[in-house]
C-alpha cells in the first residue's frame, strides 16, 4: 500500500486491509470516483465555454471593426484596411474555438473517461479480492476493461 503513489489505490487497499465488507468497499470507491468525475467535468466546462464564446467575441470584434469602417466611408483608402481588421477578429474567434479551446476540452474528456475506466477496474479488482473471488476470475474481469467494441 505504501509503495503506491495513487491515492485512489491507497484508499482502496487501506479499506481492503481494514476488512470492510465488499459491498461497502465498492460503494465507497464508486462514490470517490463519482466525486472525482464531477470535479473534473466542472473544470472541463471552462474550456468548453471558451470554445462556445470565442466565435461570438470574434463576431463582436468584426461588427465593431465594420462600425469603424462605416465612420470612414468618405475615405475609400481606409475601407480595405478596416474591413481586413474586422475579418481578422472573426478568424481569431473561430480559430481559437476550433483549433484550441474545443480540442483541449475534447482531450480532457477522453482523459477523464480513461481515468474513470481505470478507477472502475481497480474498484472491481479490489471488490473481487474482498469477495474472495478466484484470481483467474478477477483477471478475466480486469481484461474486459481493455476490450474495445
Amino acid at each position: 500500500m505504501n509503495d503506491s503513489s495513487d491515492p485512489f489505490i491507497k484508499k482502496g487497499l487501506r479499506l481492503l486491509i481494514d476488512g470492510i465488507t465488499p459491498a461497502k468497499l465498492k460503494e465507497i470507491l464508486d462514490i470517490d470516483t463519482g466525486v472525482y468525475e464531477t470535479q473534473q467535468r466542472q473544470a472541463m466546462k471552462i474550456w468548453e465555454a471558451a470554445g462556445g464564446y470565442s466565435p461570438t467575441i470574434g463576431i463582436l470584434g468584426a461588427v465593431l471593426g465594420l462600425i469603424h469602417v462605416m465612420e470612414n466611408l468618405s475615405d475609400p483608402a481606409k475601407l480595405g484596411g478596416g474591413i481586413a481588421v474586422a475579418f481578422v477578429a472573426t478568424i481569431y474567434g473561430v480559430g481559437l474555438a476550433n483549433l484550441f479551446f474545443l480540442p483541449v476540452s475534447n482531450k480532457l474528456k477522453e482523459l477523464l473517461a480513461a481515468e474513470v475506466n481505470r478507477r472502475d477496474m481497480v474498484a472491481d479488482g479490489l471488490f473481487g479480492i474482498a469477495s474472495g473471488d478466484n484470481p483467474r476470475v478477477i483477471q478475466e474481469r480486469a481484461e474486459s476493461y481493455f476490450t474495445t467494441s
